[in-house]
C-alpha cells in the first residue's frame, strides 16, 4: 500500500533534496502541483488536505498559514522551518535524541524537523546531560560553521556569484541567534548557550564544537568517560557514530554528500578540557536527510529507506 506525500516548498534547496531521496521509493507517491498552482490558495489547501504526509519546506509564516489550511486530523505534517520546534503541542524530530524519541515520532501527527546547527549541538551534549556530566545550569558555547546552501537561494547566488565570495562569515554576532530557544528547550538546560556560528565557502558541510572544561564539572569527568557515554547512547544508531581513535584532523566536508552524524571526542587528560565535535552535512541530517528518516519512521518503513549511509 503506498502514502501519498505532499512537499510543500518543493521547489526550494530542501524540498528538492527531500524529492531526490524519495525518488523513485515504492510505496511513496510524491503530490505535485503544477508551477502555475504552487502559490494558488485553493489547490495548496487541497493537496494539504488529500496527502497522508505533508512536508513543509517553507519560511515560518508560510509553514504557519499551510498548516492552518489543513482541516482534517488525517494529514500527518513535517514543518522544516523553525515555527513548530519548541511549540509544546509539535513532536520534536530527532530520534536519536532521547530513548523513546522515536516512537513519539512513530505516533506523532506533527512533527519539527530539527534545525541543523542545533542536530550538532544535542547530539554531543544531550547524551551527557542526561547522564549527569554536564551540569543543566552550565554556561555552555557553541562554535560552528555550515556550507553556504544552509542560507537558501539567495545566500547560494551571493557565494556563487561573479563577485568574489568571503572565505568564512561569522554572524548572529548579537549572540540571539533564532535556533537558541531550540537548542536550550531540547538539552534541557538552563540557560541559553553561547552561540558563535558562521558561514564558509563551500556548498554543503557542517562542523559542530563545543569545549568543555571538564576539571570544572562537580562530578570531573574523564575523557574516556564522555566517549563511553556517547557511545552507549548510540549504539543502536544506523546515522550517528562516535569516530575511533585521535580525531587528527576534521574537515567540514567529512560527511557532506550524505545523512549521517559524526561525533568525535578530543581533548588534553592533563588538564581536563574536551572538544567534542559534530560533523554532519546541513542538507542531510540537518535538513532533508531528517525529514525522510521522520517520514520513514512516521510511516513505519525501515527508518533509513532512500538515505545516504
Amino acid at each position: 500500500m503506498s502514502i501519498s506525500v505532499f512537499i510543500d516548498g518543493a521547489a526550494g534547496t530542501t524540498g528538492l533534496e527531500i524529492r531526490e531521496r524519495l525518488a523513485g521509493r515504492d510505496r511513496i507517491e510524491i503530490v505535485t502541483l503544477p508551477d502555475d498552482k504552487r502559490k494558488d490558495a485553493a489547490a495548496r489547501a487541497e493537496a494539504l488536505n488529500d496527502s497522508q504526509f505533508v512536508i513543509l519546506c517553507l519560511p515560518d509564516e508560510a509553514a504557519r498559514e499551510a498548516v492552518s489550511l489543513i482541516a482534517n486530523p488525517h494529514t500527518r505534517v513535517i514543518d522544516a522551518s523553525t515555527a513548530f520546534r519548541v511549540a509544546p503541542d509539535w513532536t520534536y524530530g530527532f530520534p536519536e535524541l532521547e530513548p523513546s524519541q522515536q516512537a513519539a515520532v512513530a505516533e506523532a501527527s506533527r512533527v519539527s524537523n530539527p534545525g541543523c546547527y542545533p542536530t550538532g549541538f544535542l547530539a554531543l551534549v544531550r547524551p551527557l546531560i542526561r547522564a549527569g556530566m554536564i551540569p543543566v545550569d552550565w554556561p555552555l558555547t557553541v562554535n560552528a560553521m555550515s556550507g553556504y546552501s544552509g542560507g537558501g537561494k539567495a545566500m547560494i547566488a551571493e557565494f556563487e556569484g561573479a563577485d568574489r565570495a568571503p572565505a568564512a562569515r561569522p554572524y548572529a554576532l548579537s549572540l540571539a541567534h533564532k535556533h537558541l530557544p531550540e537548542m536550550q528547550k531540547h538539552a534541557r538546560i538552563e540557560h541559553p548557550p553561547i552561540f558563535q556560528p558562521s558561514v564558509v565557502n563551500t556548498y554543503r558541510g557542517m562542523i559542530v564544537e563545543v569545549p568543555l572544561p571538564l576539571h570544572a564539572f562537580h562530578r570531573r569527568p574523564s575523557l574516556e568517560a564522555v566517549e563511553s557515554a556517547l557511545r552507549d547512547a548510540y549504539k543502536d544508531s544506523p546515522l550517528i557514530a562516535v569516530a575511533d581513535g585521535d580525531v587528527g584532523t576534521v574537515s567540514i566536508e567529512d560527511d557532506a554528500g550524505t545523512d549521517r552524524l559524526t561525533v568525535r571526542v578530543s581533548g588534553n587528560p592533563a588538564t581536563g578540557q574536551a572538544l567534542l565535535i559534530a560533523t554532519l552535512d546541513n542538507l542531510g541530517k540537518g535538513a532533508a536527510g531528517a525529514a525522510v528518516q521522520n517520514l520513514n519512521i512516521m510511516a513505519g518503513l525501515d527508518p533509513v529507506a532512500g538515505l545516504v549511509l
